[in-house]
C-alpha cells in the first residue's frame, strides 16, 4: 500500500479537479479553435489593452484595501501590491499616449499632462512644486511617478483623476489618441477604484526611491491563487484576528476621544474670544462713565462756588440755584450707580474668563494625555505586529518540520510493514520446517543410521532439506 505523500506526480495530477475550460479533448479543442477564432480576430487590440489593464487594476487595489483594513498599518514603499499598483496605474495613463513627432514637435510625456491639473485644482499646486524640487529626480517619467506617489499620500488620486477625465474634449485629446484608456468609458471604473483607495495610508519616501529608472515587473501569483492557498491564508490569517481587532477598536476609540477633544477646545476658544470681545467693550463703556463722572464733579464743584456768591440774593432767586443743584446731584448719583453696575458686571465677566482659562487648561492637558495615549497605543500596535510576524514565521518552521516529520513517519511506517511481512514470512518457513521434521521423526529410514549416531552436519543438511 503507498501512502499519500509516496505518490507519483502523475497520481496527483489525476486528483486534481481542472478547470473545463482547460480539460478539452483534441476534438473538442479544434472545434472550439474554429469558433473562437473568428470573434478574436475582430476584436480590438486596444479594447482589449484597456480590459486587461482594468481588470488587473481591480485585483491589486482589493488586495490594497483588504491589507490595510485587515491589518491596520501604513503602507510604505517595500509593499509589494502597492509597487505593483504604481507600475499598473503608470500604465494605465501612458495608454495611447501620443508619441512626440519630429525633433521641433510639441512634448507628449505624461508629466506634462499632470502639470495641466494645477490649472483647474489649486491643490495640486503643492505637489507640483514639490516635485519640480526634488534633487534626485531628473527624467520626466521619474517626475511624474513621483507626483502620482504624492497625491496618493494626499488622498487626491481621484480628484485629480477627475479633473484629467472632466477636460477629455480638451486637453487630453491633444495627448491622447483615439482609443486611449482614459478617453474611453474604462477611464470611469479606474476613477471609482483610486476613490477606493482613500481608505489606504501611505508612508512613501521619494528621496530613497530610483524614480528615474525602469520599474519592476508584476508577480501575477500575487492575484491568481488557487484553494490551496487561500485556506492556508486564513488559517494563519485566524491567529492574530482577535488581538488586531481588539487593538484597532482601541485606536478607532482614543481618536474618536481625540476629536472630541478638539471640538470641546474650539468652543472653548470661541467662547473665550467672545469674552474677551465683550470685556473689551465694558472697558471702553467704564472709560466713557469715568469721563462723565470727572465732568459731572467738574460741574458740581462749579455750582457749590456759585452757591456760596450767591447766597446774599433774594429767596426767589436762591430757590433755582438751589434746584438746578439738586438736579446735578442726582445726576451725580446716577453716574455712580451705573459706574458700580459696570464694575460689578466687569468683575462677573474677570471671573467668568478666569473659569473658561481654567477650562481650558484642563482640556489642553486631557488632550495632551490622550496623545501620549495615542503614541503609546501606536508603539503597541507596532510591536504587536512585529510579535505577529514572528509568530508567523516560527508557523511556517514548525510546518515545515510537521511535513518532514510526516515524511519520515510514513518511511518508518514502511520499513515497519516490509519488516512484519519479512518476518510473518520466515515464521511461515520456520512451521513448515517443523512440520517436515516432525514427520521424518514419525516416519524413520530404516536404512538411515540411528539418529544418536547423527553428526551436527547431519541435522544441518537436513534442517536445509
Amino acid at each position: 500500500m503507498n501512502s499519500p505523500a509516496l505518490q507519483s506526480p502523475s497520481e496527483e495530477l489525476k486528483g486534481i479537479r481542472w478547470p473545463v475550460f482547460l480539460v478539452v479533448s483534441s476534438n473538442e479543442g479544434s472545434a472550439l479553435t474554429s469558433a473562437y477564432k473568428k470573434p478574436f480576430s475582430k476584436r480590438d487590440p486596444a479594447q482589449v489593452e484597456r480590459t486587461n489593464l482594468v481588470n488587473l487594476c481591480k485585483l491589486i487595489v482589493k488586495e490594497l484595501i483588504d491589507s490595510s483594513v485587515q491589518y491596520g498599518r501604513m503602507l510604505d514603499s517595500d509593499f509589494v501590491p502597492l509597487q505593483h499598483f504604481f507600475i499598473v496605474l503608470e500604465h494605465a495613463l501612458r495608454h495611447g499616449l501620443r508619441p512626440k513627432k519630429g525633433i521641433l514637435g510639441p512634448k507628449k510625456e505624461l508629466w506634462d499632462l499632470l502639470q495641466t491639473v494645477e490649472k483647474s485644482a489649486n491643490e495640486a499646486c503643492d505637489i507640483t512644486a514639490s516635485v519640480r524640487d526634488l534633487p534626485t529626480v531628473r527624467t520626466s517619467l521619474g517626475r511624474a511617478r513621483a507626483w502620482i506617489r504624492l497625491a496618493l499620500m494626499q488622498k487626491k488620486l481621484a480628484d485629480y483623476l477627475k479633473v484629467l477625465i472632466d477636460q477629455r474634449d480638451g486637453v487630453l485629446h491633444e495627448y491622447y489618441e483615439p482609443g486611449a484608456l482614459l478617453l474611453c468609458d474604462e477611464a470611469v471604473i479606474v476613477l471609482g477604484l483610486l476613490l477606493g483607495l482613500n481608505v489606504v495610508d501611505c508612508n512613501l519616501c521619494l528621496k530613497e526611491e530610483d524614480l528615474d529608472s525602469q520599474q519592476g515587473v508584476i508577480d501575477f501569483s500575487l492575484y491568481l491563487r488557487t484553494g490551496s492557498n487561500n485556506s492556508m491564508n486564513a488559517t494563519s490569517d485566524t491567529v492574530d484576528s482577535s488581538s488586531m481587532t481588539a487593538v484597532l477598536d482601541q485606536k478607532n476609540y482614543v481618536e474618536e476621544l481625540n476629536r472630541h477633544l478638539s471640538a470641546t477646545i474650539t468652543n472653548l476658544q470661541t467662547r473665550l474670544d467672545a469674552t474677551t470681545t465683550s470685556n473689551t467693550l465694558m472697558k471702553e463703556e467704564l472709560a466713557l462713565a469715568k469721563l462723565a463722572l470727572a465732568k459731572a464733579q467738574e460741574e458740581n464743584t462749579l455750582l457749590k462756588g456759585y452757591v456760596q456768591n450767591e447766597r446774599s440774593d433774594s429767596g426767589s432767586q436762591e430757590m433755582e440755584p438751589v434746584n438746578a443743584t439738586n438736579h446735578r446731584s442726582s445726576t451725580y448719583m446716577a453716574a455712580e450707580d451705573a459706574i458700580a453696575e459696570v464694575k460689578l458686571l466687569l468683575a462677573e465677566e474677570k471671573n467668568h474668563r478666569l473659569d473658561l482659562e481654567k477650562e481650558l487648561e484642563l482640556q489642553r492637558n486631557m488632550r495632551a494625555e490622550t496623545e501620549v495615549a495615542l503614541k503609546l497605543l501606536e508603539k503597541d500596535i507596532h510591536e504587536k505586529q512585529d510579535t505577529i510576524i514572528s509568530l508567523r514565521k516560527q508557523l511556517e518552521d514548525i510546518k515545515v518540520i510537521n511535513l518532514e516529520m510526516f515524511r519520515k513517519l510514513q518511511e518508518c511506517e514502511l520499513d515497519l510493514r516490509e519488516k512484519g511481512e519479512m518476518v510473518s514470512r520466515l515464521q511461515t518457513k520456520a512451521a513448515h520446517i517443523s512440520h517436515i521434521l516432525t514427520n521424518l521423526e514419525q516416519c524413520p529410514n530404516p536404512s538411515s543410521p540411528p539418529p544418536t549416531t547423527m553428526t551436527p552436519n547431519a541435522n544441518s543438511s537436513t534442517t536445509e532439506r
